[in-house]
């Protein structure tokens, strides 16, 4: 069985001063944390899902080519939690989450909307996030492999709200 680690989120948030749109994880899984950056699963549908919102040609490989999808849309990725005990990559064994700060993000970027991916960031962001900057969240399926009750389109069809 493995075991509960305490980890700090390692990478940095994605953002330049054209984002208009944030999206929230909740905190990277083991395979993000060792690709370096965002949604590295290979079975996250996260880049599958933009790559279908936004009417791209393929799904970006590279973190260059998923930087310039996100630039193109006016993207900005991080993550609600910036350390927490973990088991594996497991939203529900989270534990003594501390809160990543956003407020650089919202300094920096006509940020006009925050969208939380799963239930577990949008709790996050409630708890410890909104307080500060008194924003509501749109909270949208989870793309992570656990969440199987969504299939593509369905994510597909949640998500179209991204572009407004």
């Amino acid at each position: 069985m493995p075991e509960i680690k305490h980890i700090i989120h390692p990478i940095p948030p994605f953002y330049d001063s054209m984002s208009r749109v944030l999206i929230l994880g909740s905190f990277p899984s083991v395979k993000t944390r060792e690709s370096g950056f965002f949604y590295g699963h290979p079975q996250n549908r996260f880049w599958p899902l933009m790559t279908a919102l936004f009417n791209e040609e393929k799904v970006p490989k590279t973190i260059e080519e998923k930087s310039d999808l996100l630039r193109r849309n006016h993207i900005a990725l991080w993550d609600s939690i910036h350390e927490c005990d973990i088991i594996g990559s497991s939203d529900s064994s989270i534990k003594n989450a501390v809160p990543n700060d956003i407020s650089q993000i919202l300094e920096a970027a006509d940020i006009r909307q925050i969208f939380t991916n799963g239930k577990k960031s949008h709790e996050i962001y409630m708890k410890y996030c909104y307080p500060k900057t008194g924003r509501e969240d749109i909270c949208l399926p989870s793309t992570s492999p656990a969440n199987a009750a969504f299939r593509l389109d369905s994510l597909i069809k949640a998500w179209e709200i991204l572009k407004g």
